[in-house]
């Protein structure tokens, strides 16, 4: 099949599904752009979660043309909350994941339109460098976890989603340099990609947010500077 594709001399987006029965990323990067990791995902935060734990060690696999994907997304089919659907497409994109609609187009509410149509998350989703984000650290307790992912960008920034899989809210905290392995005293400017709204300049290692919302994210780019004030080294 990518040899008859190839052959056409027309650009062509092969999508292989076998899902995920094989370990296809071990060997799918040399036949298509993209191979299901899993089974079918259903419109459930069960669901949803599983298969994004499925996709912890799998980055090392991906690169810009060949990606891994998790299957459709389940925003707007009304079996979860929007909490639950941002967070779905919020990491979904950070994952460089092939983002296939997979509700009723004909039935899009305002809050479907408002996730599926965020222009940020899409350029965090179609960045130039292709590099699929990874679970940097998880915190687990009685009442769920707190998971953290992080994967970098083009221009000397990372996309960073603080995903609280928790039944109530909960603080956040990081380390630049312990959890994202930057080097000590680098200034980081943070933008809220749901919100659409610039955080602040930090010159910190360890960066808080308090009680985000259950079974919410806090999505972000943090873009990277050196002391001087210029963009860091990519």
């Amino acid at each position: 099949m990518r040899d008859a594709l190839n052959k056409t001399g027309r650009p062509i987006f092969f999508s292989m599904c076998e899902w995920g029965v094989e370990n296809p990323a071990l060997w799918a990067p040399l036949v298509a752009n993209s191979w299901r990791t899993t089974g079918d995902i259903t419109d459930s935060w069960t669901s949803f979660t599983s298969i994004l734990d499925k996709q912890v060690g799998l980055d090392k696999y991906a690169k810009f043309g060949a990606w891994n994907d998790p299957d459709m997304l389940e925003v707007g089919n009304g079996k979860m909350t929007n909490d639950e659907y941002q967070a779905h497409f919020a990491l979904w994109a950070a994952l460089k994941a092939p983002l296939l609609i997979g509700c009723d187009l004909s039935k899009l509410t305002n809050e479907t339109l408002t996730i599926l149509g965020n222009e940020e998350l899409i350029a965090v989703n179609q960045d130039k460098l292709g590099i699929q984000a990874t679970r940097v650290k998880q915190e687990v307790y009685s009442t769920g976890s707190r998971d953290y992912w992080a994967g970098k960008l083009s221009g000397a920034r990372y996309v960073i989603i603080l995903f609280n899989r928790e039944s109530k809210a909960s603080d956040f905290n990081f380390s630049l340099t312990r959890d994202f392995g930057l080097p000590a005293g680098m200034y980081v400017s943070l933008r809220d990609i749901i919100t659409h709204t610039d955080i602040g300049i930090y010159h910190v290692d360890v960066i808080s947010f308090p009680a985000i919302p259950s079974h919410a994210v806090k999505a972000m780019v943090m873009t990277v500077f050196q002391n001087n004030g210029e963009l860091a080294t990519e």
